[in-house]
């Protein structure tokens, strides 16, 4: 089967995701039962890690980051000094965005004499989502997806490739991992589809919503519980004033605890005209939001700072909750929200620093050139 942007993946076949979602919370609950018999084995520590990342990352559930930080802490007190401890807590520090605390744990894994591959894994990681080195970076990791030709290695790259605005590579590097994939999981296939509706609907200079909305929607036919998946549909959908299918997509996620749940049955409910459900709505994104700052800040910041800036309608809080995530990694994406937050908040002098700023250290790359912030730079020029 063919459609308008080439291949499509019917051919794939995978568990129902609905049964996968299932049997995936009985193993998480299996996996922390074991880790507490024999806290020692470290592959039992791993196991638990895996299981939560998953959940957190597909079924949406935020209070996954606690448990993960409560197994870090719990092996500082078991398993303090063992290199496969130390990798353990940078994957956690990782998730959780402390990528300062992350990097010390994996230098100090790999003094250790922690696997060479491994160290070098989460580096790669750590250094793509603060915005090190991409041109390097880029280099790396099409050597390692060419080595492995593993589903595992190409979306990173593709991940990566988008970033950098190569966005017909990158849709190809997210086919290639198709067609690599031989699982029956229906999770990394989820995956894909997600980013590649991540790649079409957002980092586009123009985004092709069709086109996104074709891929957001086969990763919720493969994992129905994909929480991001229908976030973002739902934003399509409420875009193109589609409110009823919007809510609809929205509302068996809510019990996930993601505070954009809310937050976008917010303004569906406001568009519809129902203000006391939407200022509800509003009220339990903020309550959400501020409470996983206060134990997740650097995880939370950037979503928040959008939050704020939009239906959160704080544009200070916004810009101070974008700074803390620019400090923390000073990706171009992280320098464009700050930015824009700021012309928001009405703060010229704070606009016009951070494209210096962003000048400064992403000036050289081919990628600015093609930024909003290029153009924002160009504009301030021609104003002074």
């Amino acid at each position: 089967m063919m459609q308008e942007w080439g291949l499509d993946i019917d051919w794939l076949r995978a568990t129902d995701g609905r049964i996968a979602s299932i049997n995936l919370e009985s193993a998480r609950r299996r996996s922390w039962s074991r880790f507490f018999q024999e806290p020692q084995r470290i592959e039992l520590a791993a196991a638990v890690l895996e299981n939560e990342r998953l959940t957190a990352q597909f079924i949406g559930d935020v209070d996954s980051l606690d448990r993960v930080d409560f197994l870090a802490r719990y092996l500082d007190k078991v398993d303090a000094s063992s290199t496969g401890a130390l990798l353990i807590r940078a994957q956690v520090a990782s998730m959780l965005h402390r990528f300062a605390d992350a990097k010390r744990y994996v230098a100090q894994a790999a003094l250790d004499g922690a696997p060479e591959k491994e160290v070098r894994c989460l580096e790669l990681t750590i250094d793509q989502a603060c915005g090190v080195n991409l041109e390097l970076l880029l280099h790396q990791r099409r050597e390692m997806a060419r080595e492995s030709g593993r589903l595992d290695d190409l979306v990173p790259l593709g991940g990566l490739l988008g970033d950098l605005h190569h966005f017909a590579e990158a849709d190809r590097v997210y086919r290639q991992a198709f067609q690599a994939y031989r699982d029956v999981s229906p999770f990394p296939v989820a995956w894909v589809c997600f980013q590649l509706g991540v790649l079409w609907g957002e980092l586009v200079p123009e985004p092709q919503e069709t086109r996104a909305e074709h891929w957001y929607r086969r990763a919720i036919e493969y994992l129905p519980s994909y929480a991001k998946a229908r976030i973002h549909l739902a934003e399509i959908y409420f875009s193109s004033g589609r409110l009823e299918d919007a809510g609809t997509l929205l509302v068996p996620v809510a019990p996930s605890g993601d505070p954009e749940v809310h937050w976008r049955l917010a303004d569906v409910m406001a568009s519809s005209g129902k203000v006391a459900e939407a200022e509800a709505h509003r009220q339990a994104a903020r309550d959400a939001f501020e409470s996983l700052l206060k134990r997740h800040l650097l995880a939370f910041a950037d979503h928040a700072a959008e939050f704020y800036a939009e239906s959160g309608g704080n544009c200070r809080r916004a810009l101070d909750l974008a700074r803390i995530n620019l400090a923390n990694r000073p990706t171009l994406r992280a320098f464009e929200q700050t930015h824009a937050i700021a012309l928001s908040a009405g703060d010229a002098d704070a606009a016009s620093e951070l494209l210096k700023d962003a000048a400064k250290r992403w000036g050289s790359a081919a990628v600015f050139r093609s930024s909003r912030l290029a153009q924002g730079q160009i504009l301030e020029g021609a104003v002074a």
